[in-house]
Parts: C-alpha cells; structure tokens; sequence
C-alpha cells in the first residue's frame, strides 16, 4: 500500500551551492523513506535583490518568477525608494479557472431570483478579495471584478432574451452592488514591525 502527501515550500540561500547541497541532501533524505520531490514543481532559480544586477552584468534575462500559494512572484523595484520588493500578482491560470467556474453556476443560477444571485456574487468576490487584495495585485483584481460582471451581464442578457442591458445601465444598477476592489492586507514588512516593534 502506497501512501503520498504534498508539502509545498520556498526556500531562499544566499549562495548558489548551498542550495544545491541542499537540495541533493534533502533528495537523498526522502529516499530513505521512499519518498521523492515533485519533478515539475522542484527547481533551483536565480531570484532576490542581486540577482537582476547580476544577470544583466551577464547579459542574461530578467530573474525568473515563480508560482506559490495562487500568486505569482517577481522581483520588482520600489519606484519610491529604489529597494528590491517581491511583487505577486494572482495567477493568470488560477484566475481564469475561477472565472470559468463563475461561468458554469451563472448558467445554473440562471432563473434564480435576482437578490438571491446578487447576494452569492457579493459572497463570492468579498471572500476572493479576501484571500488575493495583497499590495501590487491592484490590476489583476480590477480585472476579475470586471470580468465577474461581464459574466453576469451575459447571463441577465440570455435570461431575458434581449438585449436592454447596456453596460452603463448595468453598472450603474447592478454592477455597484458587488464590492469594489481595495486592498485588504498590508505589506509583509508592515505586519512584520506591528508583530515585532523595534
């Protein structure tokens, strides 16, 4: 009888070979309990606040980015004050299979009343909000908010059989009862001073 659990994690070195040492170390480890890191999902990259200096020395591309917990990571500059900051904006797959979904139970919510579907999609884009408002990801959230809209729109559209909704007149009537987007959690290095004052 096999068993199998998934733990996913990123970690950061400083140098290149302490990773590598690392992560042989770790293979080996597993191996003695028969178990193996995901081949897809395990890979050394070159990401932080030297290594966009250092590609570009080298005449290389950007820094890679990466995917972890439904955000997409990339090494940023502060435009304030020049520092290195992670940016992490919603995956482009995560959000498009989330809207896709909204699609389908549009389509089965179809001759619901229509307060009983304004209250799921105020329950639904509040509790997206919740979990992807994070600093930077302004755009990809305005973006979904527009999107579920559309999606709802269509939907009102087919379910009437014409075509009196305009965009304005929806908006205007509709669309402002579903939650704008403002962002919900601060930046990293903010909770960080709050749970460790100085």
């Amino acid at each position: 009888m096999s068993h199998s659990f998934t733990l996913d994690a990123v970690l950061g070195f400083q140098y290149r070979a302490d990773a590598e040492q690392f992560l042989q170390k770790l293979r080996e480890r597993l191996a003695k309990f028969g178990l193996e890191l995901h081949p897809e999902k395990t890979r050394l990259i070159e990401f932080g606040r030297y290594a966009a200096k250092r590609r570009k020395q080298c005449g290389e591309r950007r820094p890679e980015t990466f995917n972890f917990l439904g955000f997409t990571h990339i090494g940023g500059t502060n435009q304030g004050t020049g520092y290195f900051i992670i940016q992490r904006k919603t995956m482009g797959k995560r959000m498009a299979a989330k809207l896709n979904e909204i699609r389908a139970t549009l389509r089965v919510r179809m001759h619901q009343s229509l307060a009983d579907t304004i209250k799921w999609l105020q329950t639904l884009v509040r509790g997206y909000f919740q979990y992807h408002a994070i600093p930077g990801n302004e755009v990809r959230l305005r973006a979904f908010r527009h999107d579920v809209l559309r999606l709802w729109m269509r939907q009102l559209q087919r379910r009437s059989q014409r075509s009196s909704w305009t965009w304005e007149r929806f908006t205007e009537r509709l669309g402002v009862r579903i939650p704008e987007v403002r962002i919900r959690h601060p930046y990293p290095s903010v909770r960080f001073d709050a749970t460790h004052p100085r």
